[in-house]
């Protein structure tokens, strides 16, 4: 792939209080910055992914803040690779992705932040459920590749402007987002990236992905409501 990992040195780690668990996470708070975009997949450790770190990075270039933390602790993560159920419990997921949310507002370090949400895979249902939840909070979400169809009938109550992306070869996701699209109430769009699977593993995939996003979080945490 035709990344390269962005360091940070305000990185720093951080346990986040959700659901009754801790949950270890990578935090940036860049100076000046009037957003944060927390991430959420569905399995695997989004902290040591290298697409996460990546979009991250540019999300941090352009100014605004990230954290990325896994929604499942250790010993969840265990059981889901061997059952691959957990990473399908979207309310679960969400769960965690709102209890992030309020450990950000309560956090005196970020409590003055515009919230918004970078979900992929079935993390991008789970960001569709935490928005609906946290209406007045969360106020952009951005969904790579994301299980949009999993967050059901509560897309009808999700308040914050809301990017689907999908790659262009990913045809039964672009039909659940498609789906999705026509359920949501808040401003919308999807966008299909050409001669893309669904881990946007081709050349210049995956920085476009990055693109969106930050022009869509600067756009509604920078800019927006």
């Amino acid at each position: 792939m035709d990344r390269t990992l962005i360091q940070n040195p305000q990185e720093r780690l951080v346990l986040v209080t959700a659901d009754k668990v801790k949950l270890e996470g990578n935090l940036v708070i860049p100076n000046s910055t009037t957003g944060i975009v927390l991430f959420a997949h569905g399995c695997g450790s989004i902290c040591y992914s290298s697409r996460n770190r990546y979009v991250a990075g540019v999300l941090q270039q352009a100014g605004l803040g990230t954290l990325l933390f896994d929604l499942l602790t250790p010993e969840e993560e265990e059981i889901d690779l061997r059952t691959r159920h957990l990473r399908f419990d979207i309310r679960l997921l969400a769960s965690r992705l709102v209890g992030a949310t309020d450990w950000l507002t309560q956090n005196p370090n970020t409590s003055h932040l515009k919230i918004g949400y970078f979900g992929a895979s079935t993390g991008g249902g789970a960001a569709l459920v935490a928005a609906a939840q946290r209406p007045e909070v969360v106020k952009a979400v951005v969904s790579r590749g994301g299980r949009t169809d999993l967050a059901g009938a509560t897309l009808a109550d999700v308040k914050a402007p809301t990017l689907m992306i999908v790659g262009g070869y990913d045809l039964p996701v672009i039909a659940m987002n498609e789906d999705a699209l026509e359920q949501l109430r808040s401003p919308k769009h999807l966008e299909i990236i050409p001669k893309t699977t669904d881990l946007f593993e081709e050349p210049g995939a995956l920085a476009a992905v990055a693109q969106l996003a930050s022009q869509w979080f600067r756009r509604y945490l920078n800019h927006g409501v």
